[in-house]
């Protein structure tokens, strides 16, 4: 879509995609009703469109949401119970208090003292400005549930940053700089269960199609060992590859000296520490990430607290992104209240060649599949569409519904292309990155992880016995 919008006036392009996109829904809709009942017929069309809208982003991405729930409404697909499930689930409301509490790190100033404290850790080494970067982007992740929100704030910290040290425009110091601040500001935080969209969506879709509730401990040690550490480094050696540099002229700012944490910060640091050590020890309480979330938004909003503006609610929450998010998981409730997962699954377990003895090979195939539907969607299209069949799929492979859960995450954590991750559009916006440069460093990760990372969390599954 890229290279349309340049070659013809944006209308023009956006109208010659907006017919194809109505073509391609008809004439999915008429070949399912070859083969299924009038009712999948329905709701393949209605995925199609859902899902080619928001993999093009020809309108904003809450608006194929909102088609969705009219006309799964309209067309009677499912009970209202099940369209708009999506807004009752506890995906939406983690995503909700992540957005508070974003702001309220914002408003209190504590951003501004974290870009003081990542400055310190930016050594005169290239190399170690590198690491520095990944290192407190994926720190950053365990306080702020938010990859569009981290992104948001590093990118013009690490511009402010690269400009002092001799990092000047254009310069490929300076782009190695962004490169780490954009991918490790999502990339290997995959692996850690509130910080992203898709990883709670597959959290919500679980917990509202089957009962299966994933525990915040339980994931971070089946993906952080591979996904977090070893991507990070992974990163680190491929943009030290991609991008060399000599080192900086200068030493990173140790920047003015700040005085002590006001007590908006100091209120809002103990909020955020209280509301980690719920998250990583659910499996103790028992207590959904997302309420623990939103008792904190709840603080945060606290009039005479003073953590968040008055006008927080109002200006400073993106409800277009939760709107997303409702709409995903309602449109994944709908295709399993439709038996069209069944029927899916029948046809795929004719050509991947599914045995009940050979579990590395069925992880392996189901992870393949995700891919796939990652690269036609984007990374929360994988737990949209995949979810609905995964006891479908474990009664195939054999495997425990949980891993077959779990073949997702390596999927939607591995970008073969920008278009694929909205913090990754913002970031090429926000910092002027070259596309091409984006592109080829999400091609190597996207190899790489598939030949090395994807076969070493297959041996850490089988150490830890979800394999």
């Amino acid at each position: 879509m890229k290279s349309l919008s340049l070659a013809l006036p944006l209308p023009v392009a956006r109208l010659r995609a907006l017919a194809a996109i109505a073509a391609l829904t008809l004439a999915s809709g008429l070949a399912a009703a070859l083969y299924l009942p009038a009712s999948m017929a329905g709701v393949v069309a209605l995925l199609v469109f859902c899902i080619s809208m928001w993999a093009t982003a020809l309108v904003p991405e809450y608006w194929p949401a909102l088609a969705f729930f009219l006309v799964a409404m309209l067309c009677n697909m499912a009970p209202a119970q099940t369209v708009f499930s999506g807004l009752q689930s506890t995906t939406f409301w983690l995503l909700f208090s992540g957005a508070v509490m974003g702001a309220a790190i914002g408003h209190t100033g504590l951003g501004k003292r974290a870009a003081a404290i990542l400055s310190r850790m930016l050594g005169r080494r290239y190399a170690g400005v590198i690491a520095g970067i990944v290192l407190f982007s994926v720190a950053l992740a365990f306080v702020m549930p938010s990859g569009m929100g981290r992104v948001v704030l590093l990118i013009p910290i690490t511009m402010a940053v690269a400009e002092h040290i001799g990092y000047g425009a254009g310069h490929n110091g300076r782009t190695g700089m962004l490169m780490a601040a954009s991918f490790s500001s999502f990339l290997p935080t995959f692996a850690i269960l509130p910080s992203n969209a898709p990883n709670m969506i597959l959290s919500g879709m679980a917990d509202n199609l089957y009962g299966v509730q994933i525990a915040y401990v339980d994931y971070l040690l089946l993906h952080f060992p591979v996904l977090g550490i070893l991507k990070s480094v992974l990163l680190v050696l491929l943009i030290l590859w991609m991008f060399p540099a000599a080192d900086p002229v200068r030493a990173a700012a140790p920047a003015q000296r700040q005085g002590p944490m006001s007590a908006q910060e100091t209120g809002l640091a103990v909020v955020l520490g209280g509301c980690l050590a719920l998250w990583m020890t659910d499996g103790l309480h028992h207590v959904s990430p997302a309420w623990v979330g939103l008792a904190a938004a709840l603080v945060c909003l606290w009039p005479a607290a003073d953590l968040t503006s008055k006008k927080c609610l109002n200006q400073e929450i993106n409800y277009g992104s939760l709107l997303f998010v409702a709409g995903v998981m309602g449109l994944g409730a709908v295709i399993s209240e439709s038996g069209l997962g069944e029927a899916v699954v029948h046809g795929l377990s004719r050509h991947a060649r599914f045995a009940t003895d050979t579990p590395l090979w069925n992880a392996a195939v189901l992870t393949v599949i995700s891919t796939v539907v990652s690269l036609v969607t984007n990374l929360a299209g994988v737990p949209a569409t995949m979810t609905p069949l995964a006891q479908d799929l474990a009664a195939v492979t054999g495997l425990p519904l949980m891993t077959v859960l779990m073949t997702q995450v390596l999927a939607f954590s591995n970008v073969c292309l920008p278009y694929q991750a909205p913090p990754l559009i913002f970031a090429m916006q926000a910092a002027s990155l070259p596309v091409a440069a984006v592109t080829r460093l999400c091609l190597s990760l996207f190899i790489l992880s598939l030949l090395i990372l994807t076969p070493l969390d297959f041996v850490w599954w089988h150490v830890v016995g979800l394999l």
